[in-house]
């Protein structure tokens, strides 16, 4: 049972990400945002007014324990951002995606993290090829996102593993960290977005606001963005870090054995 239901998830998950990546790559280019960390604290909050998700309110102390992975996973959301706008699926980034599962298995090795399914099987991808046309600045910052993503799925697990070891009543559950984490991440990518060459008041200007395919767009990117950073989140804080690199490289290993097909 539990075989076809993580089959299941990794199907579902990998037909979302395929829908995400359409849709952002028609939006991303053109209006360069956005990201779904605030709208999951929102819809957070709601499940926990109509009483469907038991969460506590933001804990300083546990924010201060997740600032590292939410500083890492936000500046992978701008870089891998960076990436759809520019690259779209032909650059070096996607290549190396697939390495994420290999690297964060040999990381949690490692660091010693107690991570049950951390025995998969990964497969070592040979990702030079096709990467004559890559821009030279994905050299620098594909590896940079392989990188801090690992480091934020690791250091979730393992802030999640110290939790589980303290008494029930002290216990921060696993919304507790994903809400901390995601708290952190708003304000994290907030700041990097008033960095930014383009101004938020300039994106937002440029935005169609009358068009209902702009809002469209808009809601799809979004909704599509905060499910499966969702998927992804708890997986690493239920099960382990290995497991939620593999989720998330999950399209593009298929396509990659697509090719064997």
């Amino acid at each position: 049972m539990m075989p076809t239901l993580c089959l299941l998830l990794f199907v579902i998950y990998s037909l979302g990400d395929k829908l995400h990546n359409f849709v952002a790559g028609v939006f991303i280019p053109q209006y360069h945002y956005p990201y779904a960390a605030v709208i999951s604290v929102l819809f957070l909050n709601l499940l926990h007014l109509l009483g469907t998700v038991s969460l506590h309110s933001y804990s300083r102390v546990l924010g201060e324990k997740l600032l590292v992975p939410s500083i890492c996973s936000s500046i992978y959301g701008v870089l891998s951002m960076w990436a759809k706008a520019n690259s779209s699926n032909s650059g070096l980034f996607p290549l190396v995606l697939p390495l994420l599962t290999l690297f964060t298995m040999v990381l949690s090795f490692l660091l010693n993290l107690q991570s049950p399914l951390s025995t998969l099987i990964s497969v070592l991808i040979s990702f030079f090829h096709g990467v004559s046309s890559v821009d030279f600045l994905e050299y620098i910052y594909a590896p940079l996102a392989l990188i801090l993503f690992c480091v934020s799925l690791i250091w979730l697990a393992k802030v999640s593993e110290v939790e589980r070891q303290h008494p029930l009543v002290a216990q921060a559950s696993v919304f507790d960290i994903y809400y901390a984490h995601l708290v952190n991440q708003s304000g994290v990518l907030g700041l990097l977005w008033l960095l930014h060459s383009d101004n938020p008041w300039c994106v937002l200007s440029q935005g169609s606001w009358h068009s209902l395919l702009f809002h469209g767009y808009l809601a799809a990117i979004l909704l599509l963005g905060m499910v499966l950073n969702f998927f992804v989140g708890i997986t690493v804080l239920c099960f382990s870090p290995v497991v939620a690199a593999l989720l998330h490289s999950a399209y593009p290993l298929a396509l990659f054995f697509l090719q064997f097909i």
